[in-house]
Parts: C-alpha cells; structure tokens; sequence
C-alpha cells in the first residue's frame, strides 16, 4: 500500500511562486509514475503534470508549460510541483496519484493523496 501526502499549498498573489510536495510511505515510490491533477470548483478534475518512475519522461499541460516544474527525489521518496508565475485560473485543490498506464491505452490511477488547496488571488 502506497500512502500520498500532499503539502505546501496555500494563499498566493498572482505573479507569485508556491511548491507543492507529494509525499509517499509504505512502498518505494521510484516505483510508480505520478501525476498532479487539480480541480477548481465547478470544473472537471484536469491534468496538470507527470512524471515516470525514473523521472526520464515528463509532460505538462499546455496551461501550465513553462511555468510548472516537476520533479521526484527518490531519496526522500517525494515528488514536487515548483509553481511560479501564478495566475488566478490556477485557483484549485492539487493532487498526487500514483498510476499506471494499461496496454489499452488508460491511465488507472492506484493511490490518491488528500489534496491541498492553492489560491491564487488577483
């Protein structure tokens, strides 16, 4: 079992930066890709960014490409989305999942972390 921590949100004005951690116990988390999502109220939970097991395969959306970075240190078995430029549309609650991609073509997201609230104000 895999156990997901998210931590670091909160209050922010725009043009500000903020690094969310996605924090894992009770496996290794090398072992699995990750994936940040969020989801603003009212909207559809949405794919922000992920990264594989080794952290050689990364990709953004495009809302946030060139300003989101993410990362993973094994180590300290911890994944982190460094957020800067922030803009009030990134308003939302993050999550972490770990996943796996099926030979279908799906995503199945095995663990979940609570999620942590980012607000962006103008």
């Amino acid at each position: 079992q895999l156990h997901l921590v998210e931590s670091g949100g909160g209050l922010v004005q725009a043009g500000g930066s903020l690094t969310l951690s996605c924090a894992a116990s009770g496996r290794t988390f090398a072992n699995y890709a990750t994936e940040w999502l969020r989801q603003a109220p009212g909207k559809e939970r949405e794919f922000v960014a992920d990264i594989g097991t080794s952290s050689d395969s990364i990709h953004y959306a495009d809302s946030v490409k060139d300003r989101f970075t993410v990362s993973k240190d094994n180590a300290k078995n911890t994944v982190y989305l460094r957020m800067t430029s922030l803009k009030p549309e990134d308003t939302a609650v993050y999550y972490c999942a770990a996943k796996v991609l099926t030979t279908r073509g799906t995503t199945e997201y095995l663990y979940w972390g609570q999620g942590t609230q980012v607000t962006v104000s103008s």
